[in-house]
């Protein structure tokens, strides 16, 4: 299927990832097609995040209206999420680079669909769900999975509020707290995706579903921005209330520690040893 190049975004190198780039493509008239390759799978660093930012922005105030497809270039990987460690010790990435991203695709001003292409683990999975529609690969290859269980990290609200709106509540309880592994069958049996199969089911969604004309009338980022009020406040808030994943694991450990402090006193108070 013929496409043109319309533009290249670079995703420049630190020293734990060697960079990248994000390449637009038209594969339809006003199909806008960014797909993203950041070895090894798709990190989502700083970087990463700024590069999309700017490929959103090109699109919205260069071009046509029309519809965002993003695909990642790496076959394995739609993405494997964040460099947890790297976010860590970043100052400021999630309130000033993750949390953008996600707020900007969730109020983008037109159609935006999510082919995930391979393996979309952890932030890569909450970055589809920032899409409208999204479409799995069906080939056989990937998993979507939300696997901040099975490492130890906490789901902030921010992050966890797209999946309390856009999934069933038993969805919800599966994807978070049994880190269940879905296929492309499985994730739209369970409402996850929109469709199954590769680009010429993308652009089928988009022509089934009118989605070219839909951002031509300039009221689809706001009608989205309404639908989805909960997450647009979440993923704006800023200030010493809002607690970051880091903030949240230091509470843990306190409540744990004050928890067991306040046990051990009790069993002394019976005349009890604990064992802590």
């Amino acid at each position: 299927m013929a496409s043109t190049e319309l533009f290249s975004v670079p995703i420049p190198a630190i020293s734990s990832h060697p960079g990248g780039s994000i390449v637009c493509t038209t594969p339809a008239p006003r199909v806008y097609l960014l797909t993203f390759t950041s070895p090894n799978d798709n990190r989502m660093t700083p970087e990463f995040c700024r590069a999309f930012l700017i490929a959103l922005d090109i699109i919205e105030f260069e071009y046509e209206p029309g519809v965002v497809v993003t695909t990642s270039g790496i076959k394995k990987f739609y993405s494997n999420g964040l460099d947890l460690a790297l976010a860590q010790s970043t100052p400021g990435f999630w309130e000033d680079s993750l949390y953008p991203l996600f707020r900007r695709f969730l109020t983008y001003p037109m159609p935006t669909v999510a082919l995930i292409n391979g393996h979309a683990f952890a932030g890569g999975i909450f970055l589809a769900m920032h899409h409208d529609y999204r479409v799995f690969t069906g080939s056989g290859r990937g998993f979507a999975c939300v696997n901040e269980l099975e490492f130890g990290a906490p789901l902030p609200p921010p992050l966890t509020s797209i999946f309390r709106i856009k999934a069933t509540p038993l969805v919800y309880r599966t994807v978070v707290l049994e880190a269940k592994r879905f296929d492309a069958k499985a994730a739209l049996e369970a409402g996850i995706v929109d469709a199954v199969g590769e680009l010429d089911a993308v652009l089928k969604l988009i022509e089934d579903r009118k989605l070219v004309a839909k951002g031509t009338t300039g009221v689809y980022g706001c009608l989205k921005e309404g639908m989805y009020k909960e997450s647009v406040a979440l993923l704006a808030a800023k200030g010493s209330g809002v607690p970051s994943p880091s903030d949240l694991v230091g509470i843990n450990k306190k409540r744990k520690a004050d928890g067991q402090k306040l046990l051990q006193q009790w069993m002394e108070s019976q005349g009890q040893k604990a064992k802590l």
